[in-house]
C-alpha cells in the first residue's frame, strides 16, 4: 500500500510514528501546507523506517493538486488528517486519482435556516454520502469518520450489536478526560477550530421513531463515570458523526453523542459565540497604518491558542472515548461500557505524543492495516460500522492499545 497523508499536525505526526512500527504499507508521503511541518514529521521518524517516508507541500484545497501529487506518487489511498474545511476538495481528490480515502471528521454541516434546534438541515457527511454512487461505480472505498470519535466508538457500536446484545434501546457515545495543562487556564487538547464546529453547532439526536433531529447546544446535562481513575464528569450533547453513521447499520431506539466539557469550557465557549469569535466567514480589519486585512475570526482565536500537540509536556491525567450500550440480552437487561483510555504519560513516553492526538491518530491505522491485508474491503461511502468489528478490535490490542468494557449493570 502506498498511502499520501495530507496534514502533518499533531495528528498526523501521531500517525507517522504510530505508522512508522509497522510494515503493511510501502510508502508514505507526508504532505502539508507548510512543508517544514511534513518535513518534521518525517525526520522524526527516521530511526523507525524512515526510508519508507517522504515530505510534499500540497495545498489541501487544491483538488488538482492532490490529484497529481496521488498520481504522481502511485498512492493507493488518501489519509486526511486535516481540519473539515478540506474534507470535500481531499475527498473529491482521491476519487478523481483512482484511489481509495480515509478521514477522521467529516464534510461539514449546516444548520436549518428557520428552526436550528429542532429540524436538521445539512447534516455532518451529507455531502460525502451524496457522492455514494461515484464512489460504487469507481470500485473504491471511503471510509470516514475513521478517528476515536468518530471511528473506534462506532466500531464499539457495532460490535455491541453483534455480541452482546440481542436488542438495543439506547447507544450513548461518551467521551471524558481529567487531563490538567500546567500554565495554561484555557488550553484545549484538539484543535479549537473543530471544537468550536462540533460544540456550538445544534447537536444531533436519532431515535427509531422520529429520525434525526436537533437540540440545542449544551442540552440534557448527566455526569458519567469514566473509568480509569478518571471519575464522574458532566457530559452534555454535541454534534458528533456517530450520531449520524450509526443508525445506518445498527439498530437501536435512539443515539446520542456526549462529551464531557465543564462549565469552564462551555462558558469560554458561549461567549466565543456571543461576540462572533467563532465565526469563519472573514471580517476586514484595519491596523494601526491603515492597512486592511481580511481574517476570520475563528483563524484568530486559533492563532492565539497554544498549538494542542505541543502541550504534551505539560499535560497530565488520561482520556477515555467510549460507547455506551442499553438493551437486552437473553431476554434480561444489560448496560455496558466499551471503552479506551489513553494515559498523557505512557503517549509521551512511547510516542511522544499527547493522549488525545494519539487516540485519535492510531485508529485509522489500524484500519489502513485491515484495508491493505484485505480484512476490511468494500466500495462507495462507509463508516466504521459498516466493518466486522472483531478484527479491528484485536489488532487495537496488537497495537499495545487495549480496550475494555464495563458491565454498569448484571445481565
Amino acid at each position: 500500500m502506498r498511502i499520501l497523508l495530507v496534514g502533518a499536525g499533531g495528528v498526523g505526526t501521531a500517525i507517522t510514528r504510530i505508522a512508522a512500527r509497522r510494515d503493511f504499507f510501502e510508502r508514505m508521503v507526508v504532505a502539508d501546507y507548510d512543508l517544514t511541518r511534513a518535513e518534521a514529521a518525517v525526520a522524526a521518524v527516521a530511526d523507525a523506517g524512515g526510508a519508507r517516508f517522504a515530505a510534499a507541500r500540497v495545498d489541501a484545497s487544491d483538488e488538482e493538486a492532490v490529484t497529481r501529487l496521488m498520481t504522481d506518487e502511485r498512492c493507493d489511498v488518501l489519509l486526511n488528517a486535516t481540519d473539515p474545511r478540506f474534507v470535500m476538495p481531499l475527498f473529491r481528490a482521491a476519487l478523481a486519482a483512482g484511489a481509495h480515502y480515509l478521514d477522521m471528521a467529516m464534510s461539514l454541516s449546516r444548520p436549518h435556516p428557520e428552526r436550528p434546534y429542532e429540524l436538521t438541515g445539512v447534516m455532518l457527511g451529507d455531502e460525502q454520502f451524496a457522492l455514494d454512487d461515484r464512489w460504487r461505480e469507481a470500485g473504491r472505498l471511503a471510509l470516514v469518520g475513521m478517528g476515536v470519535e468518530p471511528g473506534l466508538s462506532d466500531v464499539f457500536a457495532r460490535y455491541a450489536a453483534d455480541e452482546l446484545f440481542d436488542t438495543i434501546e439506547e447507544i450513548g457515545v461518551r467521551d471524558g478526560a481529567n487531563l490538567t495543562v500546567d500554565g495554561y487556564d484555557f488550553a484545549p487538547s484538539f484543535s479549537i477550530w473543530t471544537t468550536i464546529e462540533e460544540c456550538l453547532n445544534p447537536p444531533v439526536v436519532h431515535e427509531a421513531d422520529r429520525g434525526w433531529f436537533t437540540t440545542a447546544p449544551f442540552s440534557e446535562p448527566e455526569v458519567f463515570d469514566f473509568p480509569a481513575g478518571i471519575g464522574p464528569v458532566e457530559c452534555v450533547n454535541v454534534e458528533h458523526e456517530e450520531v449520524l453513521l450509526i443508525p445506518r447499520r445498527v439498530k437501536a431506539g435512539r443515539v446520542t453523542f456526549k462529551y464531557g466539557l465543564g462549565e469552564e469550557f462551555i462558558n469560554a465557549l458561549r461567549v466565543l459565540h456571543q461576540i462572533g469569535l467563532d465565526r469563519t466567514d472573514p471580517v476586514t480589519v484595519t491596523a494601526k497604518d491603515g492597512t486592511r486585512v481580511e481574517v476570520s475570526p475563528r483563524d484568530v482565536v486559533a492563532a492565539c491558542l497554544p498549538d494542542p500537540a505541543a502541550l504534551g509536556d505539560r499535560m497530565h491525567g488520561k482520556t477515555c472515548a467510549g460507547t455506551w450500550v442499553r438493551g437486552t440480552r437473553d431476554g434480561q437487561p444489560r448496560e455496558v461500557y466499551l471503552y479506551h483510555v489513553v494515559d498523557n504519560a505512557w503517549s509521551m513516553r512511547e510516542y511522544g505524543c499527547q493522549a488525545v492526538v494519539w487516540q485519535t491518530a492510531v485508529n485509522p491505522v489500524v484500519a489502513l492495516e485491515l484495508v491493505a491485508n484485505g480484512t476490511w474491503s468494500g466500495a462507495g461511502v462507509l463508516g466504521p460500522e459498516a466493518f466486522t468489528p472483531r478484527p479491528f478490535l484485536d489488532l487495537l490490542t496488537a497495537y499495545d492499545s487495549p480496550w475494555g468494557i464495563r458491565e454498569q449493570r448484571s445481565a
